[in-house]
């Protein structure tokens, strides 16, 4: 495979990852897959993360990252729990 449609497929699974994400919150269903609240929600993000990289925004990710860790957790427990007989 040439490396051009190499980078393509590897760009386009890490796209499709990200979709995943967003559904996986909920956001879709809560913002009635309404695509310009959720570009809003994310340049909101940006903004926050953007403002000065302070302790704040480093605070914010830090939280952010520790409920997604705790979500990825249940969820493979919850997993774990359906293919046990």
């Amino acid at each position: 495979m040439r490396d051009w449609a190499k980078a393509r497929r590897e760009r386009t699974h890490h796209l499709i990852e990200l979709g995943g994400l967003v559904q996986k919150a909920g956001l879709v269903d809560l913002t009635d897959d309404d695509r310009a609240t959720l570009l809003g929600a994310f340049l909101d993000i940006a903004g926050q993360l953007r403002e000065g990289r302070n302790t704040a925004s480093g605070d914010l990710k830090t939280r952010w990252r520790r409920a997604g860790l705790h979500a990825f957790d249940a969820e493979k427990e919850h997993a774990g729990r359906k293919e046990q007989p």
